[in-house]
Parts: C-alpha cells; structure tokens; sequence
C-alpha cells in the first residue's frame, strides 16, 4: 500500500489525523496531531495494536515500545510492508 492510498479521518481531540490498517490479529495506527511525536512538524507517529492493547512487533517498533515517531510518509510505507511480511496479511484501511 502507498501512502496516497491511506485513508486518514480527521480528529478533533486531539486536533489530527489517524488511519487505521488492519493486518489480521493486528491494527497499526498512524497519527499526526498536535501531540503525536513529531506532528507539529508534519511527521507522523505509529502504534500496533492487538485488540484494544498496545503491543511492541519486533521489526516495526523498539524492544520495551509500543510507539515510533517522527516518521516520514516514506518511512510509514516501509512500515506498512514490514507489517505485510510480519503478518502475511494484506492490509485493510478500517
């Protein structure tokens, strides 16, 4: 999936935009807010979530971090086709 594919709705608390890409057992939430990590400079921030909790996906986040930010549309792109080859699963825009 591209990042021009990605179909982001606007927050208004806080004050962004959020995507969710569904990848099966696991969501991946990408963030650019006035808090996310790296928002304000329109960067953005991602999280996986498996259910309603935050996990760390080795490959896709820190070892003892459930969230990385500061990411380019690129790197978000790279992360989407981490999260495909961890997975095996295509991802769905939810």
């Amino acid at each position: 999936m591209k990042f021009d594919e990605i179909k982001f709705k606007e927050t208004d608390v806080p004050n962004g935009i959020q995507a969710m890409l569904n990848f099966g057992v696991y969501d991946l939430s990408i963030v650019q807010s006035d808090f996310s990590y790296g928002g304000k400079q329109g960067l953005y921030e991602i999280a996986v979530f498996e259910g309603n909790d935050q996990k760390e996906l080795a490959g896709i986040t820190e070892k003892g971090d459930t969230v990385k930010g500061f990411l380019t549309e690129g790197e978000v792109e790279a992360i989407i086709k981490k999260m495909h080859l961890v997975t095996g699963t295509d991802p769905a825009n939810g």
